[in-house]
């Protein structure tokens, strides 16, 4: 159980989560991912009120998620696009709406496609290194350091 304990207090779920665990940050990401770049776009976008969405896109920025930047055609304006940090997040945010598809929290009329053939992409999942999709019952956690599995039962 210490060795549980101890990999959970450095588990990075919690500060992942503390960034971007929040509704209107992931429609934020989502509204980025898809093209959205100016605040009035966003506002617009996602009917979010102009405080929250301040307040969020500033955490968004601090966080590196976003960067911020005048806009070149219009100086009056701003610009906000991913960072590679934020590009980071697409497969977690395509997992999330794939499970959200799965499980009955919506039902979708637009899906993601590779843009060379027009075809869906495929859902999300956990492979191994060799390319084998794995489910729960074939994992284990190891350590890092020395790729041996943590003996937490031991302990």
């Amino acid at each position: 159980m210490h060795a549980f304990r101890e990999a959970a207090l450095s588990c990075p779920i919690p500060a992942a989560v503390e960034l971007i665990g929040e509704k209107w940050a992931f429609l934020i990401l989502r509204g980025a991912l898809n093209g959205l770049k100016h605040f009035e776009e966003f506002q617009a976008g996602l009917g979010i009120a102009r405080n929250i969405l301040s307040d969020r896109l500033s955490k968004m920025v601090a966080g590196d998620i976003l960067a911020r930047a005048p806009d070149p055609s219009d100086r009056r304006k701003v610009v906000y696009s991913l960072t590679p940090k934020g590009e980071g997040l697409m497969p977690a945010l395509l997992a999330l709406r794939q499970w959200g598809e799965q499980w009955g929290h919506g039902v979708p009329d637009m899906v993601l496609a590779d843009s060379r053939d027009g075809k869906p992409v495929r859902k999300m999942c956990v492979l191994s290194h060799d390319g084998r999709e794995l489910k729960l019952n074939d994992l284990i956690w190891v350590s890092a350091e020395n790729q041996n599995p943590l003996q937490a039962a031991a302990e």
